[in-house]
């Protein structure tokens, strides 16, 4: 039976689904994460981490596994736990992606850096409140933080998007149309960015290998008007392999950029759908990912240019995979697995049928009263299945300041443009009830 590390961060969505692909490939597990509490399987070595220090946490992990690990794979599910298992793969003499290239998917300023050294087609950007080192900088005019700001977007130009550099999940990422919008603009991405990385244990998880691990540094970049696109891929070898394309109709235009609809496969034709493959793989290849799922965002704009946005050294995130099934009804979390083993996949190809997700928006900020609804979206012919997984009491946020999705929608159907429809349609029979957060008096 071959042992597998299984880093779950405590805000993953995706425990219950890794933990069914181990079960079913019969691995023994030891999970590895940074809240005890969170639900494993019975039995299951847990070793708990703090994923905001991946280093220290790789040594941990090593040290409570003893004289012989016989670790077969590590493997970590979510943004969060990709270095500490980056650096454990390094202390086992494991292969896979060095911590330095995994690093720079975790940083987005110096990730725009490397895609430009590599000449790979992207946004063009400037990074605001980055110390010496390389890439495009912004100079102050005499008047700090908002010098530097208003020199970096006139030299982008406008709308612009601003961002931090170490969040995922489009939070706190900000379209500006002007300069009356930035200085505002930047300082609730900083606030964003701030919280996340006090949540983090104060590092934002990116300390320990990136000199841009700081909540007051940003990316301010040229917004791209366009279709957009979501990018599964597997990489092996160096050898990158597309799993599936997602179009995003409703892709937003700003201020904000909340994920909604996902659809595969995407109604691009073939002919630039290979050339969105070809794109994220030049992307993958010049950040130095040689192993493991990649999930990349890019958009293509009227004459069909293909634009990278993001890159990530992990699959795609929520529960959103639940939309895929390859072969004979094979999970990615299940493909994801039998690479890091080094077992044979029979087949990599998505089912014929096309499918979609709806990440369900939080429309509102306040406390979660109830999710009117829902039996009636479940009675949608195509609706697969309908999770809320925010319980009702607690608080809510949209992005770009929230972190979380009030929950996930599935369909099935003959054709994307089915799917769509059918999502749309359950969709439009939730009615989200959130009563406003009580003023104190």
């Amino acid at each position: 039976m071959a042992k597998v590390l299984l880093l779950l961060p405590a805000g993953t969505y995706r425990t219950s689904d890794f933990m069914d692909a181990a079960g079913s490939l019969d691995l023994d597990v030891v999970v590895v994460t940074d809240a005890p509490a969170s639900p494993m399987a019975d039995g299951d070595t847990v070793i708990e981490v703090d994923f905001s220090q991946p280093r220290v946490a790789a040594g941990k992990i090593l040290s409570a596994l003893g004289e012989n690990p016989e670790v077969a794979a590590v493997v970590a599910v979510d943004d969060v736990g990709v270095l500490t298992a980056s650096f454990t793969r390094q202390l086992l003499g494991l292969p896979g992606n060095s911590p330095e290239a995994v690093a720079i998917t975790r940083d987005k300023a110096t990730m725009r850096v490397r895609l430009a050294e590599a000449g790979v087609r992207q946004p063009k950007f400037r990074i605001v409140g980055q110390g010496p080192g390389p890439g495009p900088r912004t100079g102050g005019e005499g008047g700090g933080k908002n010098s530097e700001l208003l020199v970096a977007a006139r030299s982008v130009g406008y709308p612009c998007v601003v961002k931090p550099v170490g969040l995922s999940g489009s939070r706190g990422v900000i379209r500006v149309d002007n300069p009356e919008e930035l200085t505002d603009a930047a300082d609730r991405a900083r606030a964003v960015a701030a919280t996340a990385e006090a949540a983090a244990g104060g590092t934002g998880g990116t300390s320990e290998t990136s000199t841009n691990g700081s909540d007051s540094v940003l990316v301010v970049e040229s917004y791209v008007e366009g279709a957009e696109v979501a990018v599964e891929g597997m990489v092996d070898s160096g050898v990158f392999t597309p799993l599936a394309v997602f179009d995003k109709p409703d892709a937003s235009s700003g201020p904000y950029f909340e994920e909604t609809y996902y659809v595969t496969p995407s109604q691009m034709g073939s002919d630039l759908i290979d050339e969105i493959n070809r794109s994220v793989a030049a992307a993958t290849s010049s950040i130095g990912i040689v192993e493991g799922p990649v999930h990349a965002e890019a958009r293509v704009d009227a004459d069909g240019n293909i634009w990278i946005l993001e890159l990530a050294a992990r699959s795609i995130g929520g529960l959103c995979s639940r939309s895929l099934r390859f072969g004979l009804g094979v999970s990615l979390e299940t493909l994801i697995l039998r690479h890091a083993l080094h077992m044979p996949s029979s087949d990599l190809t998505r089912e014929s049928a096309a499918s979609g997700v709806l990440m369900l928006p939080i429309p509102a900020e306040g406390i979660l009263e109830s999710v009117d609804g829902q039996d009636d979206a479940r009675s949608v012919f195509g609706i697969q299945s309908l999770e809320i997984t925010i319980p009702p009491g607690r608080m809510v946020r949209p992005l770009p300041d929230g972190d979380r999705y009030l929950g996930f929608m599935f369909a099935r159907g003959a054709s994307p443009e089915a799917v769509e429809s059918t999502l749309r349609e359950a969709h439009s029979r939730l009615n989200v009830v959130i009563s406003p957060v009580p003023t104190p008096s």
